[in-house]
This record gives structure tokens, C-alpha cells and sequence, in this order.
């Protein structure tokens, strides 16, 4: 099995700064892209961050400049520090993996995993 567990939210106010982990565990062979989305009130999911296992960094504009992402594959961990933050981030904030799992028995297996979900709240 695979589990993803984010910490690190909570309540900051604006101009502030928080750092989100999410550590991937599980019998993990390989982790690919890792990401961090976040979902607002009535709003769709949207992709934040994303860290390729190259390194390679993208991030959506509303952030660029603020927020950096970053990996620790010694951990299987990656964060996103958030900094300069404004009350338009709060949303709670999803973080993915693009990774390859072995099982006990049978062949590997590849796909898409979620955490749970933490809440970042910014007030003005």
C-alpha cells in the first residue's frame, strides 16, 4: 500500500509563511513527478507546484516568486514553502505522486496518489 500524509498547514496572516511536507511511504521502487494542488471553496482543484525527479520546477503564476517547491528523495518527501502569503491562498492543499509501488507478491504497480489534504488558512 501506498499512503501520503501532508502536515503544515494552519492559520497565518497575510505577508506570512508556512512550509507543507507530505512524506510518501509505503514499499516504494521509484517516485516520478510529485506536485502540490490546492482546492478553494467552490472552486475546481488546481495544480500549485510541481517537481519532476530531475528537479525541474513549474509553478501556476498566482505564485510564482512565493511559493518553492522541493524534494528530499532520500525521505520521499517533498515540501512547498509558502511565503508572502495572501488571503487568495487559502484553500486546503493537496500534494500528489507519480510513483511506482512493489507489492509482496505480483508485479509492480504505477499510479497517481493523493494525501489527505491540509487546510492553509490566510487572514487579511
Amino acid at each position: 500500500q501506498v499512503q501520503l500524509v501532508e502536515s503544515g498547514g494552519g492559520l497565518v496572516q497575510a505577508g506570512g509563511s508556512l512550509r507543507l511536507s507530505c512524506a510518501v511511504s509505503g514499499r516504494i521502487a521509484s517516485i516520478n513527478d510529485m506536485g502540490w494542488y490546492r482546492q478553494a471553496p467552490g472552486k475546481e482543484r488546481e495544480l500549485v507546484a510541481l517537481i519532476t525527479s530531475g528537479g525541474t520546477t513549474d509553478y501556476v503564476d498566482s505564485v510564482k516568486g512565493r511559493f518553492t517547491i522541493s524534494r528530499d528523495d532520500a525521505k520521499n518527501t517533498v515540501y512547498l514553502q509558502m511565503d508572502s502569503l495572501k488571503p487568495e491562498d487559502t484553500a486546503v492543499y493537496y500534494c500528489n505522486a507519480n510513483l511506482i509501488w512493489r507489492p509482496i507478491f505480483g508485479a509492480r504497480r504505477s499510479g497517481v496518489y493523493w494525501g489527505q489534504g491540509t487546510q492553509v488558512t490566510v487572514s487579511s
